[in-house]
């Protein structure tokens, strides 16, 4: 569908004005953002969104050979919306790897092509930022080659806090012992008085936004996530991307902004019903378009299941995550339709090419290393 086609479908007035201000490269406001959520139908938004992303990315849809590993699931924070984590009175539930197991997961990759692993999990006072420093350092000796993605602020808050370091003493540090990039997560909802409902105890959004600053002004990417689909509100979600995209403006340092859809099975959070797929694809839809400046939107596979991220795909998203390889039990402990995530190169090219769409492998930060055509 052309923006002509879509202009003539639609006789919402301010419907109309959001698409020709998106077809013209202006920016949507908040207010507009909004109206999306409130007023557009699925259709507008979806055909807005993916035109959006053909403008940006043609038909190509990328993915990589990634697997994960989580060092434990214990945690001193006790999130609302967690499956995943135990506390640490409740170990015989739960791991904490040691440095050698840790490295003897990734020894279990060598030969095979993979070209980044994955590391995020609980927080506990043993695995420290000497823990990690030294991790790093042992991943880096026996795999130069493979890129390290790792630690999420909330990690890191507690981390560097206790190791008496600053944040950038910390994270330059780590970048030293091999830190790559960072992954998203954490960001959970930005509106403090919701995050202190749901996530107590956890850094605040400040610091979080304030860890990703940091790590971009030294020349380094990450990714940017939000959690949804809970007790937030449409004005909630526009905030929590309104604070992204202004600091996307600073730094251009976000890669991908991934929608990490709220899970209810097994945690404090289960009498909240989870939102539709139609919701689903409203939300990466209108993502698409109020966060110009970010270039990826992923729909994460193992979170939404397969059939959701190919519709995603279509509805502005055009990176669809990893291999994975059955390596994380984040979301599957939350109910995720993935209770097994793994796919093969061949699966992920397939899933891509049933769309009509490209599929073109690359490496952490976007270098691409070949397209299926």
């Amino acid at each position: 569908m052309s923006f002509t086609r879509l202009l003539n479908h639609e006789h919402d007035s301010e419907l109309i004005r959001i698409a020709k201000d998106c077809d013209a490269g202006k920016r949507i406001s908040n207010r507009d953002g909004l109206y999306l959520y409130e007023k557009a139908s699925l259709g507008f938004v979806g055909a807005l969104a993916n035109l959006l992303n053909e403008r940006r990315h043609q038909k190509n849809v990328f993915f990589n050979r990634n697997f994960h590993i989580e060092p434990t699931n214990l945690c001193v924070y006790t999130c609302s919306f967690c499956s995943y984590s135990r506390l640490l009175k409740q170990q015989d539930e739960g791991w904490a790897l040691e440095i050698d197991q840790i490295i003897s997961k990734l020894q279990a990759y060598d030969g095979i092509p993979v070209t980044e692993v994955h590391i995020t999990g609980g927080v506990i006072p043993k695995q420290d930022f000497i823990f990690y420093e030294t991790l790093f350092n042992r991943i880096r000796q026996h795999r130069p080659d493979i890129h390290i993605k790792a630690l999420t602020p909330v990690e890191l808050f507690y981390i560097f806090k206790k190791a008496k370091l600053s944040t950038a003493e910390g994270l330059q540090r780590l970048a030293d012992a091999g830190l790559g990039s960072m992954p998203g997560g954490g960001a959970e909802i930005f509106d403090e008085t919701l995050r202190t409902e749901i996530a107590g105890g956890k850094c605040s959004s400040a610091y979080w936004l304030e860890t990703h600053e940091t790590w971009h002004q030294m020349g380094k990417h990450s990714n940017a996530t939000m959690l949804y689909g809970h007790i937030e509100t449409f004005e909630q979600r526009i905030d929590h991307m309104d604070r992204l995209r202004q600091l996307q403006d600073k730094t251009g340092g976000f890669q991908a902004f991934i929608p990490l859809k709220f899970r209810n099975k097994d945690n404090a959070m289960a009498h909240v019903a989870e939102v539709s797929v139609i919701e689903d694809l409203r939300n990466y839809a209108i993502s698409r378009i109020y966060l110009d400046n970010i270039p990826h939107i992923k729909a994460y596979w193992a979170m939404i299941g397969r059939k959701t991220a190919q519709l995603a795909l279509q509805f502005g998203a055009n990176d669809i995550d990893g291999t994975i390889d059955d390596t994380t039990k984040i979301y599957s402990m939350a109910g995720a339709e993935e209770q097994h995530p793994k796919m093969s190169t061949d699966e992920l090219v397939n899933l891509i090419k049933a769309l009509g769409r490209t599929p073109v492998e690359r490496d952490t930060l976007y270098g691409i290393v070949k397209t299926y055509t």
